[in-house]
């Protein structure tokens, strides 16, 4: 399946826009299927994630350590849909910037930049799920974003989880899951998570 990636990193970044508008005020401290971290923490992770992906485009270091998130400087204060949409749109300015080169440098290795923008895509989408399914949003990931996220998923996941420990152990789902449920399930996060009772 042929997939435009700078398609799919609209569409990602404009479903973690939504989801994060939806957020309650008071849901930011919520656990999310990432077990360790709450609503808030996701939410700095997957936006230090976009810085990261671009540094060797931009030349700009993320503004904190994605994956220690609880010391990254924007959190549910302020206007968290404010300070996004101006990253993100950033961050697609920089992939734009080399749309036509075949060879761009990331953090896990050079690829053509329509692929690094999908793999940005994939981690805007699967952190927005997170974020709705931790803070009870009817705001699915639709199996069409699905079906495009999965060449990028294929490409970096395994690697990114052999090599750095990141992507939980693959949740294994029904076979005749529809897309979403079996790429979630790749990147390690079981599709019927619910946040715990209270």
């Amino acid at each position: 399946m042929s997939v435009d990636g700078f398609a799919l990193l609209a569409g990602a970044h404009e479903y973690l826009l939504t989801v994060v508008r939806g957020v309650p005020a008071g849901a930011w401290g919520a656990p999310t299927p990432c077990s360790e971290w709450t609503v808030r923490q996701v939410l700095n992770h997957a936006r230090l994630d976009q810085q990261a992906l671009v540094m060797q485009i931009t030349e700009e270091a993320p503004a904190g350590d994605p994956f220690d998130p609880a010391d990254a400087p924007a959190d549910g204060g302020g206007d968290a849909v404010a300070e996004l949409a101006a990253l993100l749109e950033g961050a697609a300015k920089a992939w734009e910037s080399v749309r036509d080169a075949e060879s761009v440098p990331t953090p896990m290795g050079p690829m053509p930049a329509a692929a690094g923008a999908a793999v940005a895509a994939l981690d805007a989408a699967v952190h927005a799920w997170d974020i709705a399914r931790a803070t009870g949003q009817d705001v699915p990931l639709t199996d069409s974003l699905a079906e495009g996220l999965e060449s990028p998923a294929a490409r970096i996941v395994d690697f990114v989880r052999d090599n750095f420990g990141k992507f939980g152990p693959v949740v294994e789902v029904p076979a005749d899951s529809g897309p979403a449920a079996k790429l979630l399930g790749f990147t390690g996060r079981d599709p019927q998570w619910a946040p715990p009772a209270v």
